[in-house]
């Protein structure tokens, strides 16, 4: 576990912006609250490897929900947010990975 901008960030070697050992491009600067346990993880491998229970991700009725932060600046988005942000942080303009969009289902039901 690491400390990022007050946050508990969960996972396989976290860097300072929330890259990990599964993703650690210079876009990798996001991490994922996950609806099953309410902690943050860089990404769905990172809660499978350490995590001791089997992910859920956010039904599509809680999007309201504040679950990603950004690595970079610490700025927590709502689901909905996220999804619409056109893979910038809406705060300080950090780019996010766009490959993340790959896996949404695996966070985000819908």
């Amino acid at each position: 576990m690491r400390i990022i901008h007050g946050t508990a960030i969960h996972g396989v070697d976290v860097d300072a912006e929330t890259r990990c050992a599964h993703y650690d491009t210079e876009r990798d600067v996001i991490a994922i609250r996950f609806a099953c346990c309410e902690e943050y993880y860089p990404c769905f491998r990172c809660h499978d490897a350490v995590a001791d229970h089997p992910r859920e991700p956010w039904p599509e009725d809680e999007r309201d929900t504040e679950a990603v932060l950004c690595g970079v600046c610490g700025a927590e988005m709502t689901i909905t947010a996220y999804l619409d942000c056109g893979s910038r942080c809406p705060d300080c303009g950090a780019a996010f990975n766009p490959g993340c969009a790959n896996h949404y289902g695996l966070y985000f039901d819908g």
